[in-house]
This record gives structure tokens, sequence and C-alpha cells, in this order.
């Protein structure tokens, strides 16, 4: 069995062991797929961005990036990634076809940035952890005009923000809060305790329901945005560190790192309607999942498996894995594009 602490302290080892390309039977070669487009991970233990070829399940493209990147936001356009480094004080805005880095947004000393949105209005937002705070980027390619909002909380971790871009929330994992920050007329944010380390959180795309999970606590908060209100709570898988909303809004799924499983839930009648197994739980604190992504038509889940710089495509209607491939040192961040070409 695997225990609290043993993930914890596993989650700030930098070597772990690597892995070639597996297939869901073990198999070495590369699989071909016609899943389409392009993945891009952060290798937060080899400071790299690569690119894969979802066809091919081959990396195409792989760069230095800065020190422990983390979270990833394809620009609206499909032109651009944007990579939060964690380990530093910047924003990097790589070309998604080479990878070429063609801008750097400095956000100022100990700024730890780590979520990281880049929305259909084409400004850049971003907690900034080690600020306590959340950065507005306006025009990013550009002038990239910076505004900070304090949230007040300790470890403000990831975040989403509103369609319309008046409010961002966040999870600050120290102060165990989900903050929501006002970004039009600055007044004075609003936090309330959910469960324990709350990490995790999503936005239905009606912006009716914040969904958060925390992987102290084994639940998934369902929230009114604007009341902070918790409407309902969800108990789900064990250490639930990331909740992702299905492109359809019918379903959401949690990370489940201590069982190496994904928690399914029904949105509309807000229970689990059912487990998928990404491995098992022996092998989850060796695989050490992390960072789950939708593809674009809600087929396929992406799931980032760290310890083992693996990624794992999982079948959503059939809960199986349909193959892994190499996700680069320490692969955790992730973005996608849709589209033959990528």
């Amino acid at each position: 069995m695997i225990s609290r602490i043993s993930i914890i302290a596993a989650a700030g080892l930098a070597g772990l062991a690597g892995c070639a390309p597996v297939g869901p039977f073990g198999e070495r070669a590369f699989l071909e797929s016609d899943a389409t487009g392009a993945l891009f991970v952060a290798g937060k233990f080899g400071n790299t961005l690569a690119r894969i070829d979802l066809a091919t399940g081959r990396e195409t493209a792989r760069v230095a990036s800065c020190a422990n990147p983390h979270e990833l936001a394809t620009s609206p356009d499909g032109a651009h990634v944007a990579l939060a480094c964690y380990g530093g004080t910047t924003l990097d805005i790589f070309r998604t076809g080479d990878l070429a880095k063609v801008k750097t947004i400095e956000l100022g000393e100990n700024a730890r940035p780590h979520g990281i949105v880049w929305l259909a209005n084409r400004d850049l937002y971003a907690t900034a952890e080690g600020r306590k705070s959340v950065f507005w980027v306006r025009d990013p390619l550009g002038t990239a005009e910076t505004f900070e909002y304090g949230s007040g909380q300790e470890g403000t971790h990831m975040l989403v923000v509103s369609p319309d871009a008046r409010h961002a929330w966040t999870t600050d994992l120290g102060s165990k809060t989900v903050t929501r920050i006002d970004l039009l007329t600055r007044r004075a944010p609003q936090s309330v305790e959910v469960g324990i380390e709350p990490e995790g959180i999503a936005l239905s795309g009606d912006g009716a329901t914040l969904y958060v999970s925390a992987r102290g606590s084994d639940e998934v908060y369902a929230i009114a945005p604007q009341s902070m209100e918790v409407r309902r709570t969800i108990p789900v898988g064990d250490f639930p560190l990331r909740i992702a909303i299905r492109p359809q809004g019918d379903f959401a799924i949690t990370s489940d790192l201590a069982d190496g499983a994904l928690s399914v839930i029904d949105l509309r009648s807000g229970t689990v309607a059912r487990q998928i197994g990404v491995s098992s739980r022996d092998e989850a604190q060796e695989r050490f999942q992390v960072t789950i992504l939708w593809s674009p038509d809600g087929e396929r889940i992406y799931v980032a498996e760290t310890g083992t710089d693996t990624i794992a495509e999982v079948d959503f209607s059939t809960g199986k894995v349909l193959r892994r491939f190499s996700g680069g040192d320490g692969g955790d961040g992730l973005a996608i594009l849709g589209g033959a070409d990528g």
C-alpha cells in the first residue's frame, strides 16, 4: 500500500528510472494510431519541452527549457505553446511547429509560476506561487504587459479563468483554500477552506460550477463560482491530484495518483460512475501519474506518468490503455493540438 508520506516524498525526486515506449501488453515498438495532432510535454526533471506526433507516438522535437518546467497552455490559434517555469520566474513561449522560443516574460523575484491558462481573448494568466499571486499578461506575444493580483494564500498553485476574463480561481495547497480573484475591479479576493491540500481545479463550460479535487481528503467539491458555496462533495479515488472536464461537459475525471486510476464523475448526478485503471495500485508509486488531458474530441485521455517517463493513452469508452509512449525526462505538464498535422 502506498502511504501519503511516500507519495509526497516521491514528488520531489528528480532521478526516477526511465522507461522505453511500450504498448498495453509490454511491447516496445511504436504503435500506430488513428489519433491525430500533437502532444506537448514539459519534462520537469530534464528541463525540456517535447513535441510528440500522436499518430505514431514518436517524439518529433525536443528543446531545452527553463528549470523545472510544469504546466503548459496552447494559444487560441494553435501557433504557440506557453510554459510555466516553476523553478524560476518566467513564462516562456515557443512556436508549436518547431519549438523555437520566441518570448520570455519576466514575473519578478521568487515568482515560481505553475498554473497557466491561455484564454480565447489571447491573453495569458498564470499563478506565481512564490509571490502568492496571479498574473494577467496582456498581449503576451507583443507588449506582454503584466498585472499582478495577490491571493494572500500559501501555495497558490493551479488556476482557471472565466470565459469572459472577469475572474480567476486558484487552489492554494498550503492554506487549504480556493480563492476567487476579481481581475477587473480588484476587489479583495475571497477564499474558502476546501478539504485537505486542494490542488486540481476545473470550470464547467458554462461557467456555472467550479470543481476542485483535494488530494489529501480524496474528494471533489462542486462550488458556486461567485458565492464560493460548496454545493456538493463527491468521494473519489486515492490522492486525486488533478481534475479535468470532458470537452462535451458530461463527465470529469480525477487523476488518482495512489490508485494508478482515474475516477470518472458523472457531472449530472454528481457521483462516480466508474474507475479506469491506468496501472495497478502496486505500480502506482513507480509510475507516479500526475497531469491528465482530454483529446479535443473527448474520446481519449492522456496521462503523464512522471516516474517512468511515459504518457499513457486511454480510451474513454472502454477504459483500456491503448498504448504508452515516451514522455521525456519526468514528463508532467501536457498540452494538445488536434488536426492531421498538429
